[in-house]
């Protein structure tokens, strides 16, 4: 059965990135909508695109990663009231993954924080509404803070040869960033900030353009130096991102998903901290009580998941057995599926219900091509050390 095919117009409200008309030139043939804003989603075959990200360098238009900003006084005690992550261990220069919590426990938001002076924060947002969550708790938080929505444009460049790439163009000091550090920077007298991150479990850094009007020729710059090392553009990977047990607010977590329900999320529940977040009291009761669900990693029998057998609504779950389940009967639902072509496996993520989330439990799915058997697998899938980002 072919795949639905559907029209997609884009309205003048919705915004676009300052590398927009870059995106088209680059070969973009689809876009999503991710706060509020267009996102490239496709330039060629997933496959293609996975292959030139593990073994060369790309280049992703990520504009939709707003980040609010967050300065003042007190920038520092209330960005630390916000996330169950202890602030004070996160040095100027530096970036942390955190989680932001609501008061019973509830993930906000999972951007990646980045300190870039003592009292000014920049929280990179995954699509949700954490901004207006942010402006709601200062209004009652007592604090001196400014909040809002600050005006950068990352993009992303990711794979082996990324840093070839940002040492051709900010020099070595920039390029030799420590994972999870960042820094200040210019090309071409276009202003920028560079972080050592990504969203790939690769070697990758993020530019934070903070000119709107410099898109097109920041982009066309990275182009340029790049293409020595092969560069291409490509839209963010769902094969890569699942390998590397990195997950998408929105569809694997949302409001109702603590830290605790998530596989692996749980070590940043830093609750020995001496200062309040927002939840503490709520995930305190977790830690001691445990969990009734659990989002965990699967791998999905059954042919490759490309085309249309790949993951385009979230599929049920259900226990395993001989027969055929009732449509009634799912215990779960799959959030996430891709074929990986390194490990040759159809990998995802499943919520289950704490009695199925040992590693190794058989579960059955119903996929959009029919029923398939699955299996709790550890997370990540490859490179649990984080060798291989952090080289």
């Amino acid at each position: 059965m072919a795949p639905e095919t559907f029209t997609f117009y884009v309205q003048p409200w919705y915004r676009k990135s300052p590398y927009y008309e870059a995106t088209k030139r680059a070969g973009c043939t689809s876009w999503g909508l991710y706060n509020h804003m267009l996102l490239p989603t496709l330039y060629d075959d997933p496959v293609a695109e996975y292959w030139a990200l593990v073994n060369d360098v790309t280049m992703w238009d990520v504009s939709v990663e707003r980040c609010v900003e967050i300065t003042g006084p007190d920038a520092f005690e209330f960005t630390n009231l916000l996330t169950c992550r202890d602030l004070t261990t996160c040095a100027v220069g530096q970036c942390k993954y955190v989680l932001i919590t609501a008061r019973r426990g509830g993930i906000v938001n999972d951007p990646v924080l980045l300190r870039l002076d003592e009292d000014r924060f920049w929280l990179a947002l995954a699509d949700s509404d954490a901004l207006l969550y942010a402006k709601g708790v200062a209004a009652f938080a007592g604090l001196e803070v400014d909040i809002q929505e600050a005006d950068v444009s990352p993009m992303q460049v990711q794979g082996p040869r990324s840093r070839d790439v940002i040492r051709s163009l900010f020099g070595d000091a920039i390029a030799d960033l420590r994972y999870y550090r960042c820094a200040e920077a210019t090309v071409d007298g276009i202003p920028v900030v560079v972080s050592r991150t990504g969203w790939t479990g690769e070697v990758g850094y993020e530019i934070y353009l903070r000119d709107a009007s410099r898109g097109d020729d920041l982009w066309r710059r990275v182009e340029e130096v790049g293409a020595p090392f092969g560069i291409r553009a490509i839209a963010p990977s769902e094969a890569r991102r699942i390998e590397a047990g990195i997950f998408n607010y929105g569809s694997d977590i949302r409001p109702e998903d603590t830290p605790f329900h998530v596989t692996g999320l749980e070590r940043y529940v830093e609750l020995d901290q001496s200062q309040d977040f927002i939840g503490k009291d709520a995930l305190a009761r977790l830690a001691e009580q445990g969990v009734d669900r659990k989002l965990v990693g699967i791998q999905i029998e059954g042919e490759p998941m490309t085309d249309e057998g790949a993951l385009n609504d979230f599929w049920p779950v259900y226990a395993a057995g001989p027969h055929a389940p009732a449509a009634d009967a799912a215990i779960g639902r799959v959030t996430a599926g891709a074929w990986s072509p390194r490990l040759e496996k159809n990998i995802g993520y499943a919520w289950v219900p704490s009695s199925h989330m040992e590693e190794g439990t058989p579960l059955d799915v119903g996929s959009s091509t029919g029923p398939r058997r699955a299996t709790v697998s550890a997370l990540p899938f490859l490179d649990p050390a984080k060798r291989v980002p952090v080289s």
